[in-house]
């Protein structure tokens, strides 16, 4: 039995993150909005089928 609930998260921790080294590149680089800077971004199809972007913190959209 764990001392402490830390003790018997830290393997859970390291079995449910996955490594790095796992995953390629591309799938982990991240967007930010260009104007509020946060990571909070979601992909939407734009009126002529383009993608654009929008940020879910401050609301503003870019493609």
């Amino acid at each position: 039995m764990p001392a402490s609930i830390l003790e018997g998260a830290e393997g859970l921790i390291e079995v449910a993150a996955p490594s790095r080294a796992a995953v390629p590149f591309a799938a982990i680089a991240l967007l930010t909005c260009p104007s509020c800077g946060s990571s909070h971004v979601a992909q939407v199809l734009g009126d002529n089928g383009g993608v654009s972007y929008v940020c879910t913190a401050c609301g503003r959209s870019w493609s």
